[in-house]
């Protein structure tokens, strides 16, 4: 699950053991008690979670959201030995248990999403004897991927293709390069084919040292709707995709947005082999015929620029 979009609540989706995948890399074993903190309002991930939970054998409180002190509660009378929902909530429930003077010492193991899982609030609930690990997915789509006890990358569930693509285009980028996740899902209920998430990853090399073989993905690295207004204009990700397009053999491009004075000034940054003014000069007349707008042109060294997913790099200070 995702920070804002990528790690949000789990989509609805006719077979639970896509979740449960997720909960028994976690740790989850049949007879658990789960404290599942998803929402259980106006949002699938409460039930998605809790079905996955079922399937895999376990009891579910259905805690759900708000009513922390009620749930500090729940958690001391009934044990419960695992959480799932957001990476925060945990954190929030804990401290208040500890406020009360209540024990929660039961919760062992957690399976977070809806927000990012940051390394010290994981070492937090290491300290407190809790692993913490962490899955990926949206409303649309169900699970995605999900860490294993290894935590090296994020492990693609066998019921979704994952495809990582240039922003703005449906074009796959190179094993190792950041680009947006898209999703196919064959699902009767709900198919959905190459859905762009608007969440930033990419691939990661080999296969996952706990054994499990399918590709595995960096994790969330950002949004990748960099759309921007320039000078009144909006300027999209797409467009800078199909200046390359125009000009075949260049690199990785990113256009650099930022003021000059009290002017919006852009400037697009390009990976040539060859860098001439000639080639500046004929990516520059691209520019302004694709954007509508006037622009500089840097030339690079191939492989120069950041491989962060970032094809709009909106600097100005707002």
């Amino acid at each position: 699950m995702s920070p804002g979009p990528i790690f949000e609540p789990m989509g609805q989706e006719e077979d639970p053991w896509r979740g449960a995948r997720s909960m028994f890399a976690a740790g989850f074993r049949k007879g658990d008690i789960v404290h599942n903190s998803f929402g259980y309002h106006l949002t699938p991930g409460g039930f998605i979670l809790d079905s996955a939970a079922r399937a895999l054998g376990c009891v579910v409180m259905p805690g759900g959201i708000g009513n922390t002190d009620v749930q500090v509660d729940a958690i001391a009378a009934i044990r419960p030995s695992g959480y799932t929902g957001t990476p925060d909530y945990l954190k929030v429930l804990l401290d208040k248990a500890d406020e009360l003077g209540k024990d929660a010492s039961s919760i062992k193991r957690a399976l977070v999403g809806g927000g990012a899982l940051f390394p010290s609030l994981r070492q937090d609930y290491a300290d407190r004897g809790i692993s913490c690990l962490q899955c990926y997915a949206t409303a649309d789509l169900g699970l995605i991927s999900y860490e294993s006890e290894a935590m090296e990358g994020m492990i693609v569930d066998e019921g979704v293709i994952v495809e990582i693509v240039t922003p703005g285009t449906a074009d796959p980028v190179p094993d190792g390069d950041v680009g947006e996740v898209v999703v196919t899902t064959f699902s009767p209920v709900y198919p959905m084919i190459r859905f762009g998430t608007g969440d930033l990853s990419a691939i990661m090399p080999g296969q996952s040292p706990c054994g499990r073989t399918n590709m595995r993905l960096r994790g969330w690295l950002g949004r990748a709707d960099q759309t921007t207004k320039i000078k009144g204009m909006f300027v999209h990700p797409s467009q800078v995709a199909e200046i390359a397009k125009r000009h075949p053999g260049l690199g990785r491009l990113r256009l650099i947005v930022n003021r000059q004075g009290e002017q919006d000034r852009m400037v697009l940054q390009v990976e040539a082999p060859q860098a001439t003014a000639e080639l500046a000069a004929k990516v520059a007349t691209s520019m302004q015929a694709v954007c509508k707008l006037k622009g500089e042109v840097e030339l690079a060294e191939p492989g120069s620029l950041p491989n962060d997913g970032k094809v709009i790099d909106d600097q100005r200070q707002y």
